[in-house]
């Protein structure tokens, strides 16, 4: 029987690490394992993880030298920063400066990095239709992490970009779910227009990171972005409504009106959903819905999702 090649999944307790050790751990005649990285390796979900066969690893993306050493041995890697729970893109630089040292001094084979656009290509810091965040940035939690790309091309670290998109989960512990409006009716907000915004289960993007991993060394080098689904508020309203049996609008406000709503983070995705919006056909045209099923033939749709986590959702 052949040794499994061993994919050090960072974030492994978060919902694309997590996603993607399960997807490792359940395909039994699969050539990977899934060694999971997690500052705590005795917390619930890295126990979970264990009870899978996931091998648990101690490490942490601000120590490079227990990136290292956790890499060590691997043949690729997961590489995820999480931007929410600092709201620095000077530290998820830094954070994956640290994970592209780690994985050209392992001699990883394959990386992916999970990433974003760039959004100033399209809006430059001097173009006043979105405000310029921390001085330098447009939509924060993307540029920062398109920058950090340039981490792994110029170490040589054989790596595929991965765009990912808004997590439906977002509905359940983000505050993005419905909310009750002054008329008692249910309602989502977003400052989209009639315009599309990209939607995928947070499972499925580990689930098409393995199929990535599967594939080879065909995307290394490449950018690939995935979805679950293409839809607009109006879409995402008429979906919920039937999930949970009675009626949730679609609350469209001006990306203005959303910046000030006064929340952590509030002025970046206001941003974000402008920028959707605004480039709508260059942000789903990244993100095929083919290509994502290809990857992963059990893609969900957002009623698929919506059957399995109605009930998750906070309604208030």
């Amino acid at each position: 029987m052949l040794e499994k090649k061993i994919i050090a999944v960072v974030g492994a307790t978060g919902a694309q690490g997590g996603g993607l050790v399960r997807a490792l751990m359940r395909d039994k005649a699969g050539p990977f394992t899934a060694r999971a990285l997690t500052r705590d390796v005795n917390s619930d979900k890295a126990r979970a993880l264990a009870t899978l066969g996931a091998e648990l690893v101690a490490a942490d993306v601000d120590d490079p030298e227990s990136l290292k050493r956790a890499f060590g041995g691997a043949y690729g890697a997961y590489c995820v920063t999480f931007f929410w729970a600092h709201f620095s893109p000077e530290k998820e630089i830094a954070e994956a400066r640290a994970m592209a040292q780690a994985a050209k001094h392992a001699g990883l084979q394959h990386v992916i990095w999970s990433t974003f656009e760039d959004t100033r290509k399209w809006v430059p810091l001097s173009d006043n239709r979105m405000p310029t965040l921390q001085g330098k940035y447009k939509v924060a939690h993307f540029d920062g992490k398109a920058e950090a790309n340039a981490a792994f091309t110029e170490l040589g670290v054989p790596t595929t970009f991965l765009r990912t998109s808004f997590y439906w989960e977002n509905l359940i512990y983000f505050g993005a779910g419905p909310k009750k409006g002054p008329d008692g009716k249910l309602a989502i907000t977003f400052p989209m227009g009639d315009k599309k915004l990209p939607g995928i289960a947070a499972e499925d993007i580990g689930k098409c990171a393995y199929g990535i991993f599967k594939r080879g060394r065909e995307f290394i080098g490449k950018t690939v972005g995935v979805a679950g689904e293409h839809l607009t508020g109006a879409q995402m309203a008429a979906a919920l409504t039937k999930a949970l049996g009675q009626e949730v609008r679609y609350n469209e406000v001006s990306p203005d009106v959303y910046r000030s709503f006064g929340f952590p983070g509030a002025e970046d995705l206001g941003n974000m959903f402008q920028f959707k919006r605004d480039f709508e056909k260059d942000y789903c045209g990244a993100r095929n819905l083919e290509f994502s099923r290809s990857l992963n033939p059990e893609l969900q749709t957002f009623a698929q999702w919506l059957a399995q986590n109605k009930d998750r959702i906070p309604l208030d």
